[in-house]
């Protein structure tokens, strides 16, 4: 599946509650995900886990962009010709050393 077809999905399954919703509390319900993503992995949980919280990250990361109508598979294109920073293919930046 593309990012695009994902992007879709999740907008005809979700768009009228998130719309709803509104990009603040949407994004409060990303944040949520993200920091549940993090216990698990500080914690080494399992993969079924990981795997799980990776999708709800990912999910609530579209939901996010459709709420505020960002075509995510047209801005990943920044990345397609190397780091956007330093423009290599393998990123030589110092600053995201840590």
């Amino acid at each position: 599946m593309h990012i695009r077809e994902f992007q879709q999905l999740i907008d005809r399954m979700y768009s009228d509650k998130d719309r709803a919703r509104g990009a603040a509390k949407t994004f409060l319900w990303f944040a949520e995900e993200v920091g549940e993503l993090a216990s698990a992995v500080a914690k080494g949980e399992d993969r079924a886990n990981l795997t799980s919280e990776f999708a709800d990250v990912l999910a609530w990361l579209v939901t996010l962009a459709n709420v505020e109508g960002v075509d995510l598979e047209e801005a990943i294109k920044k990345f397609t010709s190397g780091c956007p920073g330093c423009g290599q293919l393998v990123c030589k930046c110092d600053a995201k050393l840590t």
